[in-house]
């Protein structure tokens, strides 16, 4: 068992629910968290931007990733987007467990 969070960001609220729908449907994640209210910073093309965006964390497992992140390539607007993860080291064991049930071909 090896859960993670998978650390995402969206253009607004409408993106970031079509990723979780997406990521939830294909059991790519047990779990997503939609976080408004973001404000970010960042280097575009030789440029320093600032939006406002949208935070998608999902519930998942690093044997997943691969495919999370080709799921969210497929359905996301940006031509870049942030698709990262870390590992869930420790934490309460009942849900680490759930979260390996409820993904991909985890044994229910």
């Amino acid at each position: 068992m090896n859960p993670v969070m998978a650390y995402m960001t969206a253009g607004s609220v409408e993106q970031a629910r079509v990723i979780a729908q997406e990521l939830i449907s294909c059991r790519l994640a047990a779990c997503v968290n939609i976080l408004e209210g973001m404000t970010s910073l960042y280097w575009w093309d030789e440029n320093v931007e600032q939006a406002q965006e949208v935070v998608v964390l999902a519930k998942t497992r690093a044997e997943l990733m691969p495919a999370l992140i080709e799921r969210v390539r497929q359905v996301h607007a940006y031509e870049c987007p942030c698709i990262v993860s870390w590992p869930l080291t420790d934490g309460h064991r009942p849900f680490l467990d759930w979260i390996v049930r409820e993904t991909g071909d985890g044994e229910k």
